[in-house]
Formats: C-alpha cells, sequence, structure tokens
C-alpha cells in the first residue's frame, strides 16, 4: 500500500467514527428530549441549555431539581 492508498484509509476511516459519532450524539438528544431533559452545549464558552420544547436558556433548568434532591438527602 503506498502513501497515497494509506492516507485515503486513514481518512475514510476517519468519516466513518465521525458518522457514528454524529448519529450518537443525535439519538441521545433525542432521548434526553423524551426523557424531559435538557441538552447542554457551549458556544464560544457560554453554557446553554435547549430545553425539550426547544426553547434555548443560559439559565440552567436542573439547578432547583439539584437543590430538592441535595435537601432529600440530608433529611
Amino acid at each position: 500500500m503506498n502513501k497515497n492508498e494509506r492516507m485515503l484509509q486513514i481518512l475514510l476511516r476517519a468519516a466513518e467514527f465521525s458518522r457514528i459519532g454524529n448519529m450518537a450524539v443525535k439519538e441521545a438528544k433525542e432521548r434526553n428530549r423524551k426523557l424531559g431533559l435538557p441538552n447542554v452545549f457551549s458556544r464560544n464558552g457560554t453554557i446553554y441549555y435547549e430545553l425539550p420544547d426547544g426553547r434555548i436558556t443560559r439559565k440552567d433548568p436542573m439547578k432547583d431539581i439539584k437543590e430538592i434532591l441535595k435537601t432529600q438527602s440530608k433529611a
């Protein structure tokens, strides 16, 4: 296998890994929506939350739930 063929094989494998990763992310995002969980992402260093209804916010929608769970675990 010459250098060009080897490079082509590497690029094809990288494209396949990328395709698999993109499918996994898409499935995870859909599963989160069905479970009523936000999808979290960042853009330019700022964290955003995509809510199951499609709205996007910078406020952590899980913060209240985390506080409730923390209070319950102390009781």
